[in-house]
């Protein structure tokens, strides 16, 4: 089976697609994919499906909607129900969903690699890996499953480690001087992310290495207007030295070598 969670949840075996309609059945399926090749236990598939209220007959209503999924696997595999227990296993205490791809994990294993070839200083690789990890994404994560509250807590911190990443991979082609080419990225990018400060801090850096210095103080003092209105704080200390460093026309601001912020 070939999952994918970034965007629409998408669930298939070479042509053949399994797409429950049912809101609970979905949001099951979700569960499994999300948590592909892991034993996934009742107790939170309940918690999902009913949150704190339970209702008596959960045991047998889960088993209908395992049953479910697993005609519908048969259906797509082209195999039989025997097939679809394998592929859709019962174990000790929960289900297990195996597949042979998740992009989930794709997303994962590219964003480690990026970090590490950052970490090195190779910032044409981590550019290009985390590039190539955001690639991953189709949308807004399971955008199309109506999510209860363990499936919620994935789907932010599937969306924080997609921002980190693209916080990175901006960091990163920063480094390599393509200041002229991000400023228009970063300026959709912050409007979307009010009180983001490293976005802030790059959007500031490429303006002001674009001759654009007013501008760069202009997106700080939006920056601390909506931490301020939204969050009750002052921008960080990093922010703040990066505001007064772009006022004295610090050196250090046209090299690749930056603080970090945020």
């Amino acid at each position: 089976m070939e999952i994918g969670v970034l965007g629409p949840l998408e669930v298939q075996s070479g042509s053949g697609r399994v797409m429950p309609t049912a809101a609970k059945t979905r949001k099951l399926l979700a569960m499994l994919a999300i948590h592909a090749d892991e034993v996934v236990p009742i107790s939170e598939l309940n918690e999902e499906l009913w949150g704190t209220n339970v209702p008596r007959s959960a045991s047998t209503t889960l088993q209908t909607y395992v049953l479910n999924l697993r005609t519908m696997i048969a259906a797509a595999t082209g195999g039989t129900n025997a097939d679809a227990k394998r592929i859709l296993a019962t174990r000790p205490g929960g289900y297990t969903l195996t597949a042979s791809s998740v992009d989930v994990r794709e997303f994962e294993r590219l964003t480690a690699a990026g970090h590490r070839a950052h970490q090195a200083r190779e910032y044409e690789l981590a550019a290009d890996t985390f590039r190539a990890a955001l690639g991953a994404w189709r949308g807004p994560a399971l955008v199309d499953v109506q999510l209860g509250p363990l499936l919620r807590a994935e789907v932010q911190r599937l969306n924080e480690a997609r921002l980190s990443a693209l916080d990175r991979r901006i960091d990163a082609d920063l480094r390599l001087g393509r200041h002229h080419e991000l400023a228009g990225e970063l300026t959709g990018l912050v409007a979307r992310h009010r009180t983001h400060e490293g976005l802030h801090a790059h959007l500031m850096v490429a303006l002001y290495r674009s001759g654009r210095r007013a501008q760069a103080m202009s997106v700080y003092r939006s920056v601390r207007e909506a931490l301020i209105e939204e969050l009750g704080l002052e921008p960080s200390l990093g922010l703040r030295r990066l505001q007064q460093a772009i006022l004295n026309s610090d050196a250090a601001l046209g090299e690749s070598r930056l603080e970090r912020v945020g």
